[in-house]
């Protein structure tokens, strides 16, 4: 698929086609070449593949204004399991309403998608604020989470919540503490995003120090991780620049945690020591959308999503055993404090913890397991259309959507 790369951005009607095998660094790319107040709400790292991460319902830092990447996918052309290429109009509105955001992979082979750009501002804002516990980093947490899904739409924190050490007379070098970082975008400029977070969020202490005003473009690079005056050109590069392992989880919060269950939770980040989590503020269109509309279904009555992740470079079974198993642990220890009946879970960050399918005669009792932890009450709307369009099961993985037994 990396050799369907065309992107064809078309300013005039602020839509752009773009292949399966393109990068969303490429597509920006390509976006800011022809426009400076155009942007499109996908992911925040460039060298995702734009194939896989739209079928899944891809999101990125302006979900809070605009929703998911799939709500704005407008066209397709999907290779059947006839060798047919379909476009939205021929492949009919259920398939079309599968592929956004049901896993491409279990329908067809997904060659383009049609996408509506959105509107950016000339200039936008980030802000980073970091804060350890003795740094009052849980009353902070604490009232992000009354606030974030309610602040005004053009403005996204991520807190990424991990164990660090600090130095002390006893020459620590086990994590012995917890930092939380709150790392922003804002759609406007510096003045107008701190008069939200005087508002708002008065306790974090905001100042017009800690913000960068930029363009949409360079945000992009920003939360990339590239440094300040990098050239744009380096979105060309579908390189990865560090290799190593990692695993990710996913979950959704629906109601705040307590200030003592946040100091359990540093407790047991300090314990296990190296995964780490984000939080990701949801909320404005988010909650406007309806569950239904398609197949991602975590929408209104999440308060944020959170990814655990951890990463390490040794090589082999038991550093692998190692590090998911600290993951699984942090996971489960989140157990009373998110989604549940089911637990909710992302696509976009397949987890084969919560079940596979072996793709036999049991396959949509398999199917079932993990498909309604990605979809909810969309599941069986999926096994559905499966059914119509690939009845004996073609297009599988371990955790493709099944099809109805014969």
């Amino acid at each position: 698929m990396f050799n369907l790369r065309s992107i064809n951005v078309n300013i005039r009607d602020e839509t752009a086609w773009v292949q399966a095998g393109a990068t969303l660094g490429e597509l920006y790319y390509r976006i800011w070449e022809k426009s400076r107040v155009h942007g499109f709400p996908a992911g925040v790292c460039p060298t995702l593949g734009v194939g896989g991460h739209l079928s899944g319902g891809g999101y990125g830092n302006m979900l809070r204004k605009y929703g998911l990447s799939v709500d704005h996918i407008v066209d397709a052309q999907i290779v059947n399991v006839n060798g047919s290429i379909l476009d939205r109009p021929s492949m009919g509105e259920d398939l079309f309403w599968a592929i956004r955001g049901g896993g491409g992979a279990s329908f067809g082979v997904i060659l383009s998608y049609k996408i509506k750009l959105v509107r950016v501002p000339e200039i936008v804002t980030v802000f980073r604020v970091e804060k350890t516990l003795a740094e009052n980093a849980t009353d902070l947490v604490y009232k992000w989470q009354h606030i974030t899904d309610k602040i005004h739409n053009d403005l996204f924190m991520r807190l990424l919540v991990q164990p660090i050490t600090v130095k002390s007379d006893k020459a620590e070098k086990s994590p012995n503490t917890v930092r939380v970082t709150f790392k922003s975008l804002f759609l406007g400029d510096a003045t107008r995003v701190i008069s939200v977070m005087k508002k708002d969020f008065p306790e974090l202490g905001l100042k017009k120090e800690d913000c960068r005003e930029m363009s949409w473009i360079e945000s992009v690079l920003y939360w990339a991780k590239f440094d300040n005056g990098t050239s744009v050109n380096v979105l060309l590069n579908r390189t990865i620049s560090s290799v190593n392992f990692f695993k990710v989880k996913s979950d959704y919060v629906q109601k705040p945690i307590s200030k003592d269950d946040l100091e359990g939770l540093w407790k047991k980040i300090i314990e296990l020591g190296k995964p780490g989590m984000a939080f990701n503020s949801y909320g404005g269109r988010m909650s406007e959308i309806p569950a239904s509309e398609t197949p991602f279904p975590h929408r209104g009555g999440n308060i944020f999503k959170i990814q655990y992740s951890v990463n390490w470079h040794e090589e082999g079974p038991e550093a692998d055993k190692k590090y998911v198993n600290l993951i699984r642990e942090l996971h489960s220890y989140m157990t009373p404090f998110v989604s549940m009946s089911p637990r909710g879970a992302f696509l976009n960050y397949r987890d084969i913890d919560i079940g596979i399918s072996h793709n036999g005669k049991d396959s949509y009792q398999e199917g079932r397991v993990y498909g309604v932890k990605y979809f909810m009450n969309n599941f069986e709307r999926l096994v559905k259309v499966k059914t119509a369009v690939d009845p004996k099961n073609f297009f599988r993985y371990e955790q493709s959507i099944p099809p109805l037994p014969y």
